[in-house]
């Protein structure tokens, strides 16, 4: 298994962010699961790559050119992919996992977990994704999703899908027992993907 790590390039402002960062890459590790983040060696992305590879873990980061020239890539990875752009980084990192977990970050963070929950819904893949809601960090998002939900803009079965919580073995035991809602547009008789 490899999931897929979305997280920071930068560290935050509690120690505790880049604490669970090193201490997920650790855990995963620990347990056989190799990781795939977005190559940089700066802020939660490098302290969940460190963690993993302290404990001898595999871990693969996936990198645009235009930064890893600007010298932020991670040089002990496992493996480095180099891709031509942002784009090309979240099909490669989707193809090589098998879940997609999130810690603190930014833009770039919420803009790639809500890609492939989207993706999730509308069936294009069937693997779990989730938030390591470390120091509750995660708390305003989730009362957006819920908000959404008792608004009529996504059905409760797309919220549930989301594995929240702030503890790392209960993200991994839930990821490992995840089974998908039905897909957001099938209907009634019509072929799968």
């Amino acid at each position: 298994m490899k999931l897929a790590v979305f997280c920071g390039s930068a560290s935050g402002d509690r120690p505790a962010y880049r604490d669970a960062a090193h201490a997920f890459g650790q855990l995963a590790a620990r347990r056989g699961i190799g990781l795939v983040y977005g190559g940089g060696r700066v802020g939660l992305m490098g302290a969940v790559a460190d963690g993993a590879l302290a404990a001898g873990g595999d871990v693969t980061g996936v990198m645009p050119i235009a930064l890893v020239e600007q010298e932020i890539a991670h040089t002990g990875l496992t493996r480095l992919d180099i891709v031509p752009d942002m784009h090309a980084r979240k099909t490669r990192m989707a193809e090589l996992a098998s879940g997609f977990v999130t810690l603190p970050g930014g833009a770039g963070t919420l803009e790639e977990i809500f890609e492939q929950w989207t993706w999730a819904q509308l069936g294009i893949h069937q693997k779990p994704c989730g938030f390591l809601n470390v120091a509750g960090y995660f708390d305003p998002l989730l009362e957006m999703i819920e908000h959404a939900v008792s608004a009529g803009f996504l059905k409760r079965a797309y919220a549930e899908m989301l594995v929240c919580t702030p503890a790392p073995d209960t993200l991994l035991e839930r990821f490992a027992c995840y089974r998908p809602p039905a897909q957001k547009w099938r209907t009634q008789g019509a072929a799968g993907p």
